[in-house]
């Protein structure tokens, strides 16, 4: 081996060094330029062949925020999620409240990917490759239907004055769906809340009314404890300086003369102050029971105005509702009516198109008879005649049965041979009756038909002579 490397010259040697150190250095380059780092506000997305989960199928994705990691060429990739906040204008119109009012709810959400280890994945097998448009469009309709939820779920006085707990759940129910997308709501801002019928501008009104109500009896009961106040103090003043006069008379008054004066001073002095401070305790609890009395009947008459409007409100509200529901109880009616009418109609029209078709068809093979009875007998009137021939039998018994009824128990006859030319007058009455019934040639001369000649010939009738009208002679 020394041989060997004796035998290299040191050029050669030195060459292979050189080339060794670079193929290192290039291996070194190619693993650094494989190390991705990840910025603070993104995430990084790796995927490919990253490994199994445990339960031993293959994983979509890993997800690092922070650091950085290896990418092995060829099997892997990798990519960024942004972390920037995305900002929502959610325009609610028109949204059913529990109590079947509509009302508009203006808010502005935040949201943004979350870095929770299952939320990003979720987020990064979700939301990868999307653009910030698509994925605030996809945020954006989740929050609308979850807020719907939310507000069809409370009444418009809690949504209005509560609205903390308002806010609590739109936070819970649009988070838990927001969290499947891979999305953390960071912020909710509820601008205005307003309904088509006004009915928050009449609580509005409601409690701005109760808070001038409060705010004025508040008012009336500081007048009132003012006034109270300065008669005590002018009333105790007037006490004071009574009494500070007394005893400087008394010690001014060193003669009995000056004491019986002073003495009837003070008296004349302490009936008048007494005589004024009655007056005015009298005065200050006078007008302080007529500003209470004034405080009370406006406060009154607030309050009546208060509960008059609340009444008004809840009577129309519950007018409406009750007009709405009878409305569409109307309409479900006419619509059963209709829809009855409808199936009737069609049952009809059914029942009356069977009818036609049957009568067709009954129509229809009575003419294939009458063709096939007309080709047989040769002619249309050979035909007829056939069928009137057909039918003599009962024509006959029709006849028979016109005086079949006719019940002659017994005959009486007295004949004394007064008929016309000499004849029998019984012989006449049997026969004009028999003449009732039609013989058979007439029968058939009623049929447009001409009796065949082998049932006999027609015998020719002569005309009978018209009778004679015997005149009066007056």
């Amino acid at each position: 081996m020394a041989n060997v490397i004796s035998a290299i010259p040191m050029g050669g040697i030195i060459g292979i060094i050189i080339g060794a150190v670079a193929v290192v250095i290039i291996l070194i380059l190619i693993i650094a330029s494989r190390y991705k780092k990840c910025p603070s506000d993104k995430i990084m997305v790796i995927y490919g062949a990253v490994g199994k989960t445990k339960d031993g199928s293959a994983r979509a994705s890993r997800c690092i925020h922070g650091g950085g990691a290896f990418v092995w060429p060829v099997v892997q990739s990798y990519s960024f999620l942004d972390l920037t906040p995305i900002s929502i204008n959610v325009d609610l119109k028109g949204a059913l409240s529990r109590q079947q009012i509509r009302i508009d709810v203006p808010s502005r959400f935040t949201v943004g990917i979350s870095t929770t280890p299952g939320v990003m994945q979720n987020a990064a097998e979700r939301l990868r490759g999307l653009r910030l448009g698509d994925i605030q469009e996809l945020a954006k309709d989740i929050i609308l239907g979850q807020l719907r939820l939310v507000v069809a779920l409370m009444d418009i006085e809690e949504i209005n004055s509560d609205r903390d707990k308002f806010l609590d759940a739109i936070t819970r129910n649009v988070e838990g769906e927001l969290k499947k997308i891979g999305l953390q709501l960071i912020n909710v801002n509820i601008t205005d809340i307003s309904d088509e019928s006004g009915y928050i501008d009449a609580l509005g009104k409601e409690a701005a009314e109760r808070a001038n109500s409060d705010a004025r009896r508040a008012v009336a009961e500081k007048r009132r404890d003012g006034a109270i106040g300065e008669a005590n103090a002018q009333m105790e003043e007037r006490i004071r300086v009574a009494e500070a006069n007394s005893k400087a008379v008394e010690g001014e008054n060193t003669s009995q003369a000056e004491v019986s004066k002073s003495n009837a001073v003070r008296r004349e002095a302490e009936a008048e102050a007494e005589r004024r401070a009655t007056v005015a305790e009298m005065t200050a609890e006078a007008k302080a029971k007529a500003e209470a009395y004034k405080a009370e009947q406006l406060a009154e008459q607030v309050r009546a105005e208060r509960e008059k409007s609340t009444l008004e409100a809840d009577v129309i509200v519950k007018v409406e509702v009750e007009k709405r529901k009878r409305e569409l109880e109307a309409e479900a009616e006419a619509e059963t009516i209709r829809r009855r009418a409808q199936g009737e109609a069609d049952a009809l029209m059914a029942m009356k198109v069977a009818e036609a078709k049957g009568m067709y068809e009954v129509l229809s093979k009575q003419a294939e008879g009458f063709e096939r009875i007309v080709k047989a007998a040769g002619s249309a009137d050979a035909a007829v005649q056939m069928l009137l021939t057909d039918k003599m039998e009962e024509l006959v018994k029709l006849q028979v049965e016109a005086i079949k009824n006719v019940k002659i128990d017994k005959v009486t006859v007295w004949d004394n041979m007064n008929g016309k030319d000499g004849s029998s007058t019984t012989s006449n009455f049997i026969s004009s009756m028999l003449s009732v019934v039609p013989p058979m040639n007439e029968i058939f001369k009623m049929n447009g038909m001409k009796i065949p000649e082998y049932l006999g010939k027609e015998n020719e009738t002569k005309a009978l002579p018209e009778p004679e009208t015997k005149r009066t002679k007056k």
